[in-house]
């Protein structure tokens, strides 16, 4: 498990674009955390990272947004408003979930029981001003990834 404290948003970008330096296709990030605490904050600079122009927002009501990028495809989920676990069915989550695209999920919790074992988990939490940010390898390439993990 890897401990970091991020004193502002810009570190928390900072530490998102570190994390796309270690992610390859198929690897699935869940993001956990309170209400701003960083999570989209933390996707944002990890997509502009791997190339991604604009804006990057929490697609809370879409539950789900798609970046083609060069590496491999980014799906970002919010999961929540997720009234229903099923509803996950019906946007064909498991179309989403594959060994070419990477899903980064916050409010994992939501979906218990529909979702494969993250590769990385992230917690986020405030601490003072700040944030507070723990990452633990999960199955796979997961140990792998957050050893090779270089914040700048």
């Amino acid at each position: 498990m890897l401990e970091i404290a991020l004193a502002d948003e810009a570190a928390t970008e900072a530490l998102g674009a570190a994390l796309a330096d270690v992610l390859s296709p198929g690897m699935r990030v869940y993001l956990n955390g309170q209400l701003g605490a960083g999570k989209t904050t933390l996707v944002r600079g990890l997509l502009h990272a791997l190339g991604h122009v604009g804006p990057v927002r929490s697609p809370t009501y879409a539950l789900v947004e798609s970046y083609a990028l060069s590496r491999f495809t980014a799906h970002h989920f919010d999961l929540y408003r997720l009234a229903d676990p099923e509803e996950l069915e019906f946007i064909g989550i498991r179309d989403f979930i594959t060994d070419d695209a990477v899903c980064l999920i916050e409010w994992p919790e939501r979906a218990a029981g529909l979702l494969p074992e993250a590769t990385v988990n992230v917690e986020l939490r405030l601490s003072g001003r700040g944030r507070v940010a723990r990452l633990r390898g999960g199955v796979g390439e997961g140990a792998r990834a957050l050893a090779a993990l270089h914040i700048k």
